[in-house]
């Protein structure tokens, strides 16, 4: 198997690496419209087939009191904007079985997160969709125990290494998990920039180390996964969730083209 029809677009060894970028989560319709404006400007004079992802809700917060987004009917809006505007699929978090009807008329990736793949009846409402999900592999799974969670939606699934628990506050991601994946028969996506977080880190909230992303980026481009997520932000700073991982939209570009020259020296095509 290991391919994934994706609003058109084929997620497979050998095909041109997709890249899902966004951020982390909605914090307003305008703030999210124009850092997809600006992720365009990025991707589409270079050509490279790219998905928006953006969370409506941030479920999994550190802390009680942390920004957790605008909503299931709010953000479903901004997102349903941006597909229309820029002419990409959008991607999104879905934390409940209620939840996923709404999510699927809008996306065209479902998003399943770390803490919840081993969640049955999520998995089994995502895959009654028949929209493509992707698996984001929890920190406390082997990479290939993802097979189960692929089992249970029971329809086109793409798995994500996102990083291992070692110890406390630290992610160790796998790089072997390519071959892993692509032995079950699933596409493999590589998250760099959760991969580089610290979970509760900054106590009431996680930290991470950004500056880890681009080496990470490199070798997951070379090591052949299919798609590539980062999580990107105008003022990384200032974003109101993963402000210590997520990429700044000013660094895209360059990003972007180192990556593109290591796929062009791997022979990956473009």
């Amino acid at each position: 198997m290991n391919a994934l029809s994706l609003a058109g677009l084929s997620v497979a060894p050998h095909a041109p690496v997709l890249w899902i970028l966004g951020p982390c989560v909605i914090e307003s319709d305008s703030q999210a419209r124009r850092l997809a404006e600006g992720i365009a400007s990025v991707m589409e004079p270079r050509g490279l087939r790219w998905v928006f992802k953006a969370s409506f809700d941030k479920a999994n917060r550190t802390s009680l009191t942390s920004f957790r987004g605008p909503g299931l009917e709010s953000g479903l809006r901004t997102l349903e904007r941006i597909g229309v505007e820029r002419g990409v699929p959008v991607t999104t978090d879905v934390h409940l079985p209620s939840q996923v009807p709404a999510v699927a008329d809008v996306v065209q990736l479902l998003q399943v997160p770390a803490f919840l793949c081993r969640q049955t009846d999520l998995l089994v409402a995502c895959g009654q969709t028949g929209v493509p999900v992707n698996l984001k592999r929890g920190q406390f799974l082997a990479p290939q125990d993802l097979v189960h969670a692929a089992a249970k939606v029971g329809g086109p699934c793409m798995g994500t290494e996102r990083g291992t628990t070692l110890g406390y506050r630290d992610l160790v991601a796998d790089l072997r998990s390519v071959d892993i994946l692509h032995d079950a028969g699933l596409p493999a996506c590589f998250d760099a920039t959760h991969s580089v977080q610290q979970p509760g880190g900054a106590g009431g909230h996680s930290s991470g180390q950004r500056r880890h992303v681009p080496t990470l980026t490199r070798a997951a481009v070379a090591a052949g996964y299919d798609a590539l997520f980062l999580e990107v932000h105008a003022s990384p700073s200032d974003a109101l969730s993963d402000a210590a991982t997520q990429w700044p939209l000013d660094g895209l570009a360059d990003l972007v083209d180192e990556a593109m020259r290591i796929a062009d020296a791997v022979g990956r095509p473009r």
